[in-house]
């Protein structure tokens, strides 16, 4: 079995790097480190995150940004949320978050429940 998945990720690009599926229900636990500063529904150290899936960086009117997130001109979707909470810094020098998750499972997990809480 372990000489076929070794084969199939040789022959395949990218199959040995696709991104994990995130679990949402986990992703609600994770999110607890983020409450020091982040709630769904207000503003607070950090803007709110109930709807940033799909909404342009920097774009929360009563909140007061980061002059590099201000000039930003992505969306937040799974690939921009991943390299923020990957390295804010590395992603948007001069943002004012610090904050990051190492884990690709625990990031995909809190993309997931911050997608969720979209609809």
């Amino acid at each position: 079995m372990f000489r076929f998945v070794f084969l199939v990720a040789a022959l395949v690009p990218g199959a040995a790097l696709a991104a994990p599926v995130g679990d949402a229900t986990r992703g609600e636990q994770i999110y607890q480190a983020c409450t020091d500063c982040h709630s769904l529904d207000q503003n607070d150290v950090g803007p709110r995150h109930r709807g940033v899936y799909g909404r342009k960086a920097g774009s929360v009117a009563d909140y007061d940004y980061s002059d590099a997130l201000k000039r930003a001109t992505f969306v937040w979707n799974e690939e921009t949320l991943d390299k923020w909470l990957a390295d804010p810094q590395g992603f948007v020098p001069g943002v004012k978050m610090f904050f990051h998750l190492p884990g690709p499972q625990d990031r995909a997990d809190v993309i997931a429940y911050l997608k969720e809480r979209t609809k």
